[in-house]
């Protein structure tokens, strides 16, 4: 069986600790031993790097089978919409023996009203 790899998307940042701050919670992810996870890694949609066909062919390259693909991004817009599919549309076409999962972007998780009612509770106490 081929190793299924996670790649988070995030938008990206001039501000570099910003881009540091994504590339920390996917070594929390990874730290947390996701169950079926081989490896996780992250890429960037623009203005930081890996981009998004960087990020994709490292998962291929590192031996990747299944490549997971999580937006980091709060709501539906034009990047979740478009940019991101397009991205793994291509990617599909020259990869076709890699198999692509595109989930729903971050604001459509149905835990994430818990983790902001958790975050709000914990700061005021």
């Amino acid at each position: 069986m081929s190793a299924t790899h996670l790649l988070i998307i995030a938008h990206g940042s001039r501000r570099a600790a910003s881009n540091d701050e994504v590339r920390r919670l996917a070594e929390r992810v990874s730290a947390q031993r996701p169950p079926g996870i081989a490896h996780v890694e992250v890429a960037f949609l623009e203005l930081a790097e890996p981009d998004i066909p960087a990020g994709l062919a490292r998962c291929a390259e590192g031996g990747a089978g299944e490549i997971v693909v999580f937006p980091y991004f709060l709501a539906a817009g034009t990047h979740v919409v478009g940019d991101i599919p397009e991205a793994v549309d291509a990617f599909r076409a020259a990869h076709p023996h890699v198999r692509v999962r595109l989930t729903p972007h971050l604001g459509a998780s149905e835990t994430l009203p818990r983790a902001i009612l958790d975050v709000a509770l914990a700061a005021s106490g």
